[in-house]
Parts: structure tokens; sequence; C-alpha cells
């Protein structure tokens, strides 16, 4: 059973990034990648529940056609096991997860796809035929992203909202988040005391970097400031309700260094 919590108790993308560079320019220009959907999971060291989630997000994470985030919150600490992975704005993340989808409690491990549906991050099989259902309807990934280098700056496209969406009120956000690969944490204390466990796209930061009102658009980022070497990072066009909080992504677009 997963562990419910009550309350109260960035480019790595060392940019040979998928990317193909005319040897004569000084601009290069990513190659395009259509994820079908995106499975963001809440997880920690500290819940003994967790791990066939954290196994099922590395399987998702190796398929190349989903962009698999793992969020390790820090609530469960008290437990016995400071989770090393984790941070109090993966925490807050989900708790404005919670807010949007009308849970009164998060939990872990728990798995969002594509910012709109939850449910238990182990259930491979119900993780996998939401991403499978989502796909190519309104309720999967509509709006194209891309990337290109030029020069010291990393200049980011999203395309216009399609037909099928038009009428909708639209508030969005370009979403950076920059995470690691793969790491391996050898656990001496709490629930999973004993155990060393493989993590895939452990995200350290989250940072929102645009807003995004339907119309075709560009942002331009400074490399320097969001290159972290070795790691690998997605962006998200997520809508936002009036009080801030994630909803439905729309688009997005992931690779790893």
């Amino acid at each position: 059973m997963f562990r419910l919590w009550i309350p109260g108790h960035f480019l790595a993308v060392a940019l040979g990034l998928l990317a193909f560079t005319d040897p004569g320019s000084a601009e290069s220009t990513s190659r395009p990648v259509g994820p079908i959907g995106v499975v963001e999971l809440f997880t920690s060291q500290g819940c003994n529940s967790c791990p066939p989630a954290d196994a099922v997000l590395g399987e998702l994470a190796a398929r190349g056609d989903v962009v698999a985030l793992a969020y390790h919150v820090d609530y469960w600490d008290y437990l016995g096991w400071r989770d090393a992975l984790a941070s109090p704005a993966n925490s807050e993340r989900q708790r404005k997860y919670a807010g949007a989808l009308q849970r009164a409690s998060v939990y872990t491990p728990q798995a969002i796809v594509n910012g709109r549906r939850d449910m238990n991050g182990a259930d491979r099989g119900k993780v996998t035929s939401t991403l499978a259902a989502l796909a190519g309807t309104v309720g999967g990934l509509q709006v194209d992203i891309s990337l290109k280098e030029r020069g010291d700056t990393i200049v980011v496209s999203v395309g216009s909202i399609p037909e099928n969406l038009k009428g909708e009120p639209v508030n969005a956000h370009l979403v950076f988040v920059d995470y690691t690969p793969e790491s391996t944490v050898d656990i001496r204390a709490g629930e999973n005391r004993g155990r060393s466990i493989q993590y895939r796209n452990a995200v350290n930061r989250i940072q929102t970097i645009g807003m995004w009102d339907g119309a075709a658009k560009s942002f331009e980022m400074p490399k320097a400031e969001l290159v972290q070497k070795g790691n690998g990072c997605a962006l998200l066009l997520q809508r936002v309700d009036k009080d801030g909080r994630p909803g439905a992504i729309l688009g997005a677009f992931a690779m790893n260094p």
C-alpha cells in the first residue's frame, strides 16, 4: 500500500543534447522529440512502499517516449532516514497538485500523468494504460516544443495552441526542470534500511522561465546560468490556475547529457 501523509505532521544538457550542428554556423538546432506523455512521481527513500514505484519510473525513463521525472519529498525524513535527493520545493509542488486535483492529502508513491490524473506510482498497469489512453487526445501533449543553441543562449520555441483547444482560456507557464539521470543510494536507516536503490531522473530544481498565452512564442535562456554538467533537463508547458497551482501539461521536451 502507498504511504499517506496527513497535513500537519535545471542545461545540463551538455549541449551534445540530441542536437546536430552545422559546422559553419554559430547556431545549432535540437532534433525534435515527441514524447507521448509526462509522468511525475512523488517518492521518498524513507517510504517502504516506494521502491516498486521507483522501478516503474526507471522503466518509463528507459523507454525514450515518456518524460519521466522523480520528485523526492522530504516529509518522511522524520522516520529515520533523510532522503538525499529530496527538497522542500518538491514537496511543495506535490501539495499544490493536491489542491488542484482536489485531494485532501498527499501520499507516496504518487504518480501524476500529464498533470491531469494521479494514481499509485507502483501500479505499472494503471500508469502505462493512462499514458496510452491520453496520448493523441485533448488530454495528451498537443503543443510542440523545440530547442536550439545560439552562441551563449538557448532558444526555446513553443508552438501555438491547436484548433481543438481554441476557445478555452489559456494561462500556462513554461517550466524548466533540472534532474540527475541516474544515482544509486545506499540507505542505512529507516524503513528501507540495508537497501541499495537506483534512482532515475531525480529532480534537483524547478524554475518557471516564461508565460504562454496560446500564440507561438520563443523564449531565450542564458546557457551559463542553466547548464549543470552531467544533468538532464525537461521543459513542461503547463497550465496554472488562478492560485498558481499546476494543471494540465500541454507540451513537453526532455533530454539527457
